[in-house]
């Protein structure tokens, strides 16, 4: 059975009219509701800041003592070399006065042995060997402090990395913000409509001006890059943390009397690669540390931007 054209066209007005039925708060009623939607949420962004703001200076403090560990391991590597040209030195001048087998060196009490007995001998080079034994056991000490101090940066780097994952883990936008900006926004959008209501029947808009205009501003802000920097933070940091980790274990190894004695062809080689691999993962540690600051930065300016507009939005609902 056909509708009359007559009914049609009564149900076709009426549903394209409907939308301008819908519920129009009084002014008062719909400001009422901005303060009770928009109020508080200043203070639910203060923890988000805090956290951002400490978990900057801890990557920060990582960053430096990724970079001393770093700059510590090469320079103990200048001064490895240093000490193994040397004692080649002293190896090669020992043996000219006494035994050409000197210049195997693999068992250093041996060889140190060695230097002890042609420094009493009445040899012509005693006076620089001794000059050279000085300066061999000084380029050691120095080497094995710089190994220490390396080990200490590293593991300093280790523990900042590690509370930098778990801080940017911890730090986000929680469902609570969200719903409570959300409320906010829905509140402002209802004071908008009744503003226009509220021209027609000739009432001063003024103040619901000023607060749609400063609240609305929220609909610029964005929670998820909140979020999406924390998980970045929290993977780079994590990285970061696994870096540092292997890279003062290595460091402390190659530091080791039982390594740095083993003067072993096979010996030398493990410790130069051990201190290498330490070098690399100060590097990367470094640098994982120095991006965990910059992405805690970005999230500190993304939280601001909350902030602010929360800022403006309940100084005009005061």
């Amino acid at each position: 059975m056909k509708l009359p054209i007559k009914l049609i066209s009564i149900i076709t007005m009426y549903m394209i009219l409907m939308p301008s039925y819908a519920t129009v708060y009084d002014l008062d009623f719909a400001m009422a509701n901005v303060r009770n939607a928009c109020s508080g949420i200043n203070s639910k962004m203060d923890h988000l800041k805090l956290m951002a703001g400490i978990n900057t200076g801890v990557n920060a403090v990582g960053t430096v003592t990724g970079a001393v560990a770093l700059g510590t391991g090469i320079a103990k590597e200048k001064v490895d070399q240093d000490y193994e040209t040397l004692k080649a030195k002293m190896a090669k001048l020992i043996a000219n006065d006494t035994n050409p087998e000197v210049h195997i060196i693999a068992d250093e009490e041996k060889f140190n042995k060695q230097i002890e007995e042609f420094l009493k001998s009445d040899s012509d080079e005693v006076a620089d060997a001794k000059t050279d034994s000085a300066k061999l056991k000084e380029l050691e000490n120095k080497s094995k402090t710089l190994g220490n101090i390396r080990t200490g940066m590293l593991a300093t780097n280790t523990a900042t990395s590690i509370a930098g994952a778990v801080i940017s883990s911890q730090n986000k936008a929680t469902g609570s913000i969200k719903e409570a900006i959300d409320n906010c926004r829905l509140a402002t959008d209802d004071l908008k409509d009744s503003m226009m209501q509220a021209r027609l029947d000739g009432r001063d808009t003024t103040l619901a001006k000023r607060i749609v205009d400063a609240c609305s501003e929220y609909k610029s802000v964005d929670l998820s890059k909140i979020n999406k920097l924390a998980t970045g933070a929290t993977v780079t940091s994590s990285i970061g943390a696994v870096a540092g980790g292997v890279g003062t274990i290595t460091s402390a190894v190659a530091n080791t009397d039982s390594t740095r004695k083993d003067n072993s062809a096979s010996g030398i080689a493990k410790e130069k690669n051990l201190n290498t691999a330490s070098n690399v993962l100060s590097g990367v540690s470094t640098v994982t540390s120095a991006v965990s600051t910059v992405l805690n930065g970005v999230q500190i300016a993304t939280i601001k931007k909350v902030v602010s507009v929360s800022d403006n939005c309940e100084k005009e609902l005061q």
